[in-house]
């Protein structure tokens, strides 16, 4: 049987995909065959024909994981899923199912990381807990909290009893996302805290705002509507300020940044035109506008559309009118696409900076 690592976190959002990522990156240094499952999903896209959890899809496409992509990802809750469970409860199958494909994908392996879904209890309401899941697959669990000193502290001791109950052992925690004005201090308190309760710090992880930053990628998903302009490589860039269009176009010009989004209507065609140009004929703003979201549904005139689609930069038209758009952007939540090499090179380079991997494998 090859060595497991089991991932588990404080919360959702707390960086589990983001650390599996990286430990992953890190691993295929020191082992030929690595592994990964994330036996429970509730973000889920549909490849080949089944609900795949979509950081099974994200692993498999960054490292060509050589295992199926249903066993990456045996179960994925849909909609009505635990309605179902509560009205004809049943835990064998899904037991099975995750049995079934942990096994598969351990077949020549070293090593498999398992990506857990929130918390220790997450699952609990159809019977398949983390922590249930991990004692069923005999690993050890590394628990993910985020920033500060006593937060992390009191979130993961909440989680250590749930797992401690089943018998799964703590190998350690990684403390995550640190401000990094305050990351001396912390990581030293931290390790101290978690060292008074019997627990090894493992890594601590300062805060990185691009890893938050979406692309235009990630707001097409969000918004849908329909790009009328833009490259695939242009798709993928990161977006570092959003800016909302009132105003004259020299004041718009004004909140700018470096690599802004820009929230506009199709009938804005002097300051759509002003900012093109700016972009076309000035080399220091070439980095100026990395997306327009055009609101309302407003097609700009067939003039404009033209400069969009000679400039590269991509246009996205959406039916919301700004508020919607603000307020959804608003709750967005940025995951890591597999184009976004950028952000990818940067989760590896801190995991490998700040974790320490010896005392991982050892408790191995």
């Amino acid at each position: 049987m090859p060595k497991k690592i089991f991932i588990a976190a404080t919360r959702q959002n707390d960086g589990k995909t983001t650390f599996s990522l990286g430990l992953m990156a890190m691993l295929k240094e020191r082992f030929n065959n690595i592994g990964f499952i994330k036996p429970i999903g509730q973000r889920y896209l549909v490849e080949q024909g089944y609900n795949i959890d979509e950081d099974s899809y994200l692993i498999d496409e960054i490292f060509g994981i050589k295992s199926s992509l249903k066993d990456m990802s045996p179960i994925a809750i849909e909609k009505g899923f635990t309605q179902r469970y509560i009205e004809n409860p049943d835990r064998a199958p899904l037991e099975k199912q995750i049995k079934d494909s942990f096994q598969k994908i351990s077949e020549g392996n070293d090593l498999v990381v398992i990506e857990g879904t929130g918390h220790a209890g997450v699952g609990s309401v159809f019977d398949m807990s983390n922590a249930v899941v991990a004692k069923m697959l005999g690993s050890k669990v590394v628990i993910i909290s985020s920033g500060g000193i006593g937060r992390p502290i009191d979130e993961v001791m909440l989680s250590v009893p749930l797992f401690q109950k089943v018998g799964v052992e703590i190998a350690g925690v990684v403390v995550n996302k640190v401000q990094a004005a305050k990351y001396k201090k912390i990581n030293s308190l931290v390790r101290r805290g978690f060292k008074q309760h019997g627990l090894e710090v493992l890594g601590v992880i300062p805060y990185v705002g691009m890893l938050d930053m979406p692309t235009m990628e990630h707001i097409q998903d969000k918004l849908k509507g329909k790009f009328i302009s833009g490259s695939d490589s242009n798709v993928l860039k990161i977006i570092n300020n959003i800016v909302i269009s009132t105003g004259k176009p020299r004041v718009v010009f004004r909140q700018m940044r470096e690599r802004n989004l820009i929230i506009t209507s199709g009938d804005r065609e002097e300051l759509i035109t002003y900012l093109l140009k700016l972009v076309t004929r000035k080399k220091e703003y070439s980095d100026l506008i990395t997306g327009f979201v055009i609101t309302c549904g407003f097609m700009p005139n067939r003039k404009i559309r033209k400069m969009l689609e000679k400039s590269g930069i991509p246009t996205l038209i959406v039916e919301d009118d700004t508020y919607a758009v603000i307020t959804k952007l608003d709750e967005m939540i940025v995951k890591i696409h597999p184009g976004e090499e950028e952000k990818i090179n940067m989760i590896a380079h801190l995991v490998r900076n700040h974790i320490d991997l010896e005392p991982l494998l050892a408790k191995l």
